[in-house]
């Protein structure tokens, strides 16, 4: 059996110490591909406009970069990269720059005080479709979400399957838990979180779960 290709990892930190440490984690070991790293967001811009060049698949982004923000990038990079995870990086952790992150598409969000270890979980886990939060984060963001949802539009239309996927995810479950527990590989389920991610017009877990208490999707 052949093993699953490597995550691309590219990471944009300012700070050379911490960007460095970033880099070390990124290891075949763990599933993930030699890092790209960047000091700013306008040299990553630039790479990710390069013909023929591999986007990344999950993006490590700090907010307070030199020049463009991090959070000022987010829907650019969407565009050029339409299924690159963005995880937060940062030492903000107040929920104005949380909402706005999430709001325009990071599917994350870590503050720089998480363990080395948590990071590259974190990478994994944006790349098969959750939504990695710290522990300080994590508690807010549903009802923050809640908050900053839009009002809702026409009714959304979701299969048998697709229910049970997303009160999985209300529930909380990890990828893995969710593939076991819907008998299917972590790779379908990433496939049916992103499908269903569209239909409900959101970005991330945390977003997904605020719609559906919100709606009463299930």
């Amino acid at each position: 059996m052949n093993a699953p290709p490597l995550i691309q990892v590219w990471i944009v930190e300012d700070h050379d110490t911490f960007r460095r440490s970033l880099q070390r984690l990124c290891t075949p070991e763990r599933g993930l591909a030699p890092a790209q790293v960047f000091a700013n967001a306008e040299t990553m811009l630039a790479s990710l406009r390069l013909q023929g060049r591999q986007p990344p698949d999950v993006l490590l982004l700090d907010v307070g970069l030199p020049g463009r923000s991090g959070l000022e990038i987010i829907g650019e990079v969407h565009q050029k990269a339409p299924g690159c995870r963005i995880v937060i990086l940062t030492v903000f952790e107040d929920e104005t720059k949380i909402g706005q992150a999430i709001s325009a598409g990071a599917c994350g969000y870590l503050l720089k005080t998480s363990r080395a270890e948590e990071v590259a979980a974190a990478v994994v886990e944006a790349h098969q479709g959750g939504s990695p939060m710290s522990p300080k984060v994590a508690s807010s963001v549903v009802k923050m979400l809640a908050r900053l949802t839009k009002p809702a539009g026409p009714p959304v239309s979701l299969s048998p399957r697709e229910r049970d996927l997303l009160a999985l995810l209300v529930e909380g479950l990890t990828a893995k838990e969710i593939a076991d527990r819907m008998s299917v590989s972590i790779h379908t389920t990433s496939t049916h979180t992103r499908n269903l991610f569209f239909k409900l017009g959101v970005h991330s877990r945390a977003a997904a779960v605020a719609r559906a208490l919100k709606e009463r999707l299930v």
